[in-house]
């Protein structure tokens, strides 16, 4: 046979046979390949999308957003990698910026970075408006449930971009009828235009702040601004508690920052349920930050659902109080309603946590005309008035079960601190009607500035640690530099034999925290400073020399420049910003420091939720006018979250009172 035989055959005894290797398939065999590919598609495609989510999903369509939203967060992730260590002259490098010379740097990549994180930043919404003209009612209802709007209630659209943050669509703001327009004071056009532009870069601060958790962490507690992530250890666990939320609701308001605002009250209807929560939480940073902050919220809005989502807290934290005295124990698991003490205080709750319950659970009965919440502290302020103080002192730990004091250790700062602050201001707060508690701040002042203020070689003074009446450790914490804020607050609201020194502390304490700012490498203070050998107002342990972002140094510039206007609290006030900005600002947000006294510092990884409610608060109060939160109107919560101060603030917004019926026979 001549010729090229067909690449299929073979001869085998002379007879042909098809070949084992051929160059395509027959069609049969393609329809077949095909059909089982669609099918395998098909299958996967069906568990993707319609196959049960680990949290319930009550449509398709949320099951394929659910899968659209986590892409979109592993965007970053997979295109820009976190950011790396400092470098040697402490920058933090910009992911996406190509550098010249440095090598893997693909253009192509580097644009799609860029292009990736602007189109994230766009979906988003960053919009921020200037000033908010927000709808407000007076005093509502005393329902608990959920208010039915009004016929003429004002609904505000939804917003566009701030939809795609949430897995349903945001629901309209509702607010009572009977309004009143609460607009934010605008700054005074006389006002130095240095001033204006500090204030502007606080607020500023705060839009990255927030942004970066909405864009990473939103619904968790806390950010991880540098690893870009949630922070799942804080003091509220893992749940989807939205901490940073709630925390930082009446400073985006404050701002202005009306789209930012509105997202957060919508999360809040839609996502915030404290009894789902099945892990322990504290009963004081619960109560200051969620039904203070939610508290605030409603006051400075009139919208009902914070009212009632801070009775709803509340309530999930009463159960704590069911003990032989009343105080509560310091944890509660919202879920199963078991209490329980930290492991290290042993039997004891916490002077500063029991005593710091006081203007929220007051305030809450205000507003709400359940008298329960009232009840639960006042019983608490009736032991702790009637307890024998040993050298009239408060110790820092008291049994529950017994109401006997655990061991005599004294302090103005951590496991003390806002005892004392809220036996102040819980008298501001009720306009001076809480006789017993400034009756109970003055006689507690007396002796714990006797024995724990002390003056170091150099003149500065500062508030000691006391233990069984006698001096425990000559150092005084970052959290006691509020005293500043709290001794000028007593100074200027009651004139009576203590007025003068009052003042005369508060300036000195103030003096003292900006120095132990001001000594160190970065400009920002330690945990705790010590005052003993060559070493006045710096950290000598390395697990104080951290700082957590904390505001009670600006607190005290705050209220300290609204009563004397000296100009260097406004001066040490943006020192602060400018260290902050500098060793702090991370692309993913704000960190903490490892070490405050390293001109390159190691961030600690964490944006505090208190960074956004009292750091940025008080120091954008510190360049606005007096006329926004004046100090005559407004208290603030040791969260900084502001309280109206009853018959002096038309939004104090107490629930009304029963109608008495008087029959014709004068009989109630």
């Amino acid at each position: 046979m001549t010729g090229i035989l067909p690449s299929y055959q073979r001869f085998v005894n002379g007879v042909p046979v098809p070949s084992i290797s051929r160059r395509s398939f027959r069609l049969r065999e393609k329809y077949l390949i095909i059909s089982v590919l669609l099918t395998f598609g098909i299958v996967w495609l069906g568990a993707l999308f319609y196959l049960p989510e680990f949290k319930s999903s009550t449509s398709v369509n949320d099951s394929v957003y659910n899968v659209y939203k986590r892409i979109q967060k592993a965007g970053p992730e997979l295109l820009m990698p976190p950011p790396l260590a400092q470098n040697e002259v402490g920058d933090f490098p910009v992911v996406g910026i190509a550098r010249h010379g440095e090598e893997g740097d693909d253009p192509h990549v580097v644009e799609d970075r860029n292009r990736l994180k602007a189109k994230i930043d766009e979906d988003m919404g960053m919009k921020v408006l200037e000033r908010p003209q927000f709808d407000v009612a007076p005093s509502g209802s005393s329902s608990r449930g959920p208010s039915k709007p009004p016929v003429d209630a004002i609904e505000e659209p939804a917003l566009g971009n701030n939809a795609a943050n949430k897995n349903v669509s945001p629901p309209a703001l509702k607010v009572d009828s009977a309004v009143q327009k609460y607009v934010i004071p605008a700054m005074d056009p006389g006002t130095d235009i240095d001033v204006r532009r500090k204030r502007d870069t606080v607020k500023e601060m705060m839009r990255h702040a927030w942004n970066n958790y909405k864009l990473y962490a939103w619904g968790k507690n806390e950010l991880k601004p540098m690893s870009k992530r949630a922070h799942l250890t804080s003091v509220f666990g893992g749940g989807d508690l939205g901490a940073t939320i709630v925390d930082g609701m009446d400073t985006l308001y404050l701002m202005g920052m009306k789209d930012e605002f509105r997202e957060g009250r919508d999360w809040i209807a839609e996502h915030f349920h404290i009894n789902e929560i099945d892990s322990d939480l504290s009963v004081f940073e619960t109560t200051i930050r969620f039904v203070g902050g939610l508290l605030s919220c409603y006051a400075l809005t009139g919208d009902t659902l914070f009212r009632d989502k801070a009775a709803e807290v509340a309530d999930a934290l009463l159960p704590a109080f069911e003990t032989p005295t009343g105080i509560p124990y310091a944890l509660i698991n919202p879920s199963n309603k078991i209490n329980r003490q930290y492991h290290w205080a042993g039997a004891n709750s916490i002077l500063s946590e029991v005593g710091t319950l006081h203007m929220e659970f007051t305030y809450l009965s205000e507003v709400t005309g359940n008298e329960i919440y009232k009840e639960k502290v006042d019983r608490i302020r009736d032991v702790l008035h009637n307890i024998q103080k040993p050298d009239g002192l408060y110790p820092n730990y008291i049994n529950p079960r017994t109401g006997m004091w655990g061991q005599r250790h004294t302090s103005l700062g951590a496991l003390g601190d806002s005892f004392y602050e809220y036996l102040l201001k819980a008298w501001l707060v009720t306009n001076n009607e809480d006789e017993q508690a400034r009756a109970m701040f003055d006689e507690a002042m007396q002796p714990a500035l006797e024995k724990m203020l002390r003056t170091s070689p150099t003149g500065l003074s500062y508030l000691a640690e006391v233990k069984y009446g006698r001096v425990y450790e000559e150092k005084m914490d970052h959290l006691s530099c509020f005293a500043g804020g709290m001794f000028a607050l007593a100074s200027t609201t009651l004139q009576n034999t203590l007025s003068e020194r009052y003042m005369d502390v508060a300036k000195k304490l103030t003096h003292t925290c900006h120095e132990a700012y001001d000594r160190a490498d970065t400009k920002l203070s330690p945990e705790a400073f010590r005052f003993s050998g060559a070493a006045e107002a710096r950290a000598m342990k390395s697990n104080e020399k951290m700082y957590l972002l904390r505001p009670e140094t600006f607190e005290s510039y705050f209220i300290l420049w609204r009563l004397t206007k000296d100009q260097k609290y406004r001066d040490w006030g943006w020192q602060a910003v400018q260290a902050l900005e500098k060793h702090c600002r991370v692309e993913g947000g704000y960190t903490g420091l490892v070490n405050v006294y390293h001109s390159t510092p190691v961030g600690d990884d964490v944006q505090q939720s208190f960074f956004l409610a009292e750091t940025l608060k008080y120091l954008y109060l510190l360049f606005s006018d007096d006329d926004l939160l004046p100090l005559d109107e407004w208290v603030f919560n040791t969260e900084a979250h502001p309280f109206p101060i009853k018959d002096k603030n038309p939004l104090y917004r107490a629930a009304a009172k029963p109608a008495v019926v008087v029959h014709e026979d004068n009989r109630l």
